[in-house]
């Protein structure tokens, strides 16, 4: 029997990627584009996925059971431009018997970077000064100016010790900060002692004796509002809180009501649960660093993803399983 896929398959593009991916994209397949970067909106979405073979959607792209109960009978595989699938309805995916792909493993070090340096800027109060100098009202030195927290010898609790959560773990360790995580399953002893890392089966006492608080999950139903009013109450005052994985982890309107009343020092944010709206309550807080959702923006890890989803496409336009295949319960 004749295999279905075409050699050239239709590919439409939701969003703007780099111009060396779509060159790759449009020399490879028959690629539709999206030169204006504008994210589509569900109309727009929903003539693509009756148009094409291969959809390449992006984090801003919310693909539910009805976009894919809808779509033509040709799309067969969405090649996701990103490593989270949140948005993606992979049970209505499947059901339809269509191949959904990410790009895991490529921003792991970006992102790992980049929550680094909130850890080091919000203690810190980095934000607070570099504002502080642009104003003009900085009027020099004094002993006790724009006073912060030494992060040397504090508690760093991981929530989630995948590839992400290693990598910052490992540059924490050189900045003198104990390592403590919590995970469905614990890691190998010979990685734990490679990270020096303290395994917590139970994420409310970790949470209790934490210092700075990184959250490393993916966002599913289990991890909706994982952090929550509860959970942001056991931790002490003088805590930090850290977000550059998926927005809807963190209880915003928890977190703004112990920032507001104290009961907790600061917290630094990459990601929102409704971005790219911000809770004007967050905009106001001196103590809360704000990033918009760049914790992989560099132009590597760009060109890394745009590889990864023309290497899944082109795996499935052969007849073969993409190499980044994702299975429903992957979360």
């Amino acid at each position: 029997m004749a295999d279905p896929r075409p050699a050239r398959p239709r590919v439409i593009v939701t969003r703007d990627l780099p111009h060396a991916v779509l060159d790759r994209l449009t020399a490879l397949f028959d690629a539709e584009l999206n030169p204006t970067d504008a994210p589509m909106d569900r109309a727009t979405l929903a003539a693509a996925m009756a148009d094409c073979d291969v959809l390449v959607p992006a984090v801003t792209d919310t693909i539910d059971a009805d976009l894919i109960a809808a779509a033509g009978p040709r799309l067969k595989l969405i090649a996701n431009y990103g490593a989270g699938v949140n948005h993606i309805d992979l049970k209505a995916a499947r059901a339809r018997r269509i191949i959904v792909t990410n790009t895991p493993g490529v921003l792991t070090e970006d992102t790992a970077d980049m929550t680094m340096a909130l850890i080091l800027s919000v203690p810190r109060r980095l934000a607070e000064g570099e504002k502080l100098v642009r104003s003009g009202a900085w009027s020099g030195w004094s002993p006790g100016g724009m006073l912060g927290h030494r992060i040397g010898g504090k508690a760093l609790a991981i929530v989630g010790m995948g590839r992400i959560g290693q990598a910052v773990a490992r540059r924490a360790r050189a900045f003198g900060l104990s390592i403590h995580y919590h995970n469905r399953h614990r890691l190998p002893k010979v990685v734990e002692a490679e990270l020096q890392a303290q395994w917590h089966p139970n994420l409310d006492e970790m949470l209790a004796l934490a210092d700075i608080v990184t959250l490393h999950t993916p966002r599913n139903a289990d991890s909706e509002n994982l952090i929550d009013a509860r959970r942001i109450a056991l931790m002490k005052d003088s805590a930090f809180l850290i977000n550059t994985s998926r927005g809807g982890i963190l209880d915003e309107d928890a977190l703004v009501d112990a920032l507001e009343g104290g009961r907790l020092a600061g917290a630094g944010l990459d990601v929102w649960k409704h971005e790219p709206a911000i809770d004007p309550r967050l905009l106001a807080l001196p103590g809360v660093v704000m990033l918009p959702h760049m914790g992989s923006a560099t132009y590597e890890g760009r060109l890394a993803m745009g590889e990864r989803v023309v290497a899944n496409i082109q795996a499935w336009s052969d007849g073969h399983r993409p190499p980044d295949q994702v299975l429903e319960g992957w979360l």
